[in-house]
């Protein structure tokens, strides 16, 4: 029954996020919530080693929460299911090239695709911003600082100023933040001994 839901959500996950492979991040925040088959701080993760590993992003996610939900035969058909209906839709496109090339209802359908990814894509945004410096508030803390995680903070906003002046590859950025992030774990773990 596992692989039957695999199998549809990531068939759905395929089918209506356009825009790339982050687009289909607020599929799998669903799926988290829903199923929990993954949680929010473990997506988060498989979304930052599906950004430096190579493949697309979409598909390398949903190799991962496949994996994650049920081991190999999971990811198989979490991948499979992922890229099924872009390959059905690039095929069948393929062959009607000629009589869509022209077609202004078409290019007017894609355009406008546009900025509803790009929405997408900025919501995800916010969200996995809130869920990295955000920590669990306390009801009895009314001090920012206690429920805004700083450092997390510090190295968004240091890395989001140098990519904005170098404009560099963002595998750079993303190598720069997990190797603090491992770094900062690390020396949380060493002073708590």
């Amino acid at each position: 029954m596992i692989y039957l839901q695999l199998f549809l959500e990531f068939l759905k996950i395929g089918l209506f996020s356009f825009g790339g492979g982050y687009a289909t991040l607020p599929f799998l925040y669903h799926m988290s919530e829903t199923y929990g088959w993954f949680s929010l701080s473990e997506l988060s993760r498989m979304l930052a080693i599906s950004s430096i590993t190579p493949g697309p992003v979409g598909l390398n996610v949903a190799t991962f929460a496949g994996f994650k939900t049920a081991g190999i035969i999971g990811s198989i058909t979490a991948t499979f299911a992922i890229m099924l209906p872009s390959f059905a839709i690039v095929i069948f496109i393929s062959k009607m090239l000629k009589k869509f090339s022209d077609n202004f209802y078409i290019k007017s359908a894609l355009y406008a695709l546009r900025p509803a990814a790009a929405a997408m894509i900025a919501a995800v945004g916010v969200r996995l911003f809130k869920d990295s410096t955000i920590l669990k508030q306390d009801a009895l803390s009314y001090s920012i600082i206690n429920f805004i995680d700083i450092k997390a903070l510090i190295l968004f906003l240091f890395l989001f100023i140098l990519s904005l002046k170098l404009k560099r590859d963002p595998l750079i950025y993303l190598l720069i933040g997990g190797t603090c992030g491992v770094l900062l774990h690390f020396r949380h773990i060493l002073n708590s001994f």
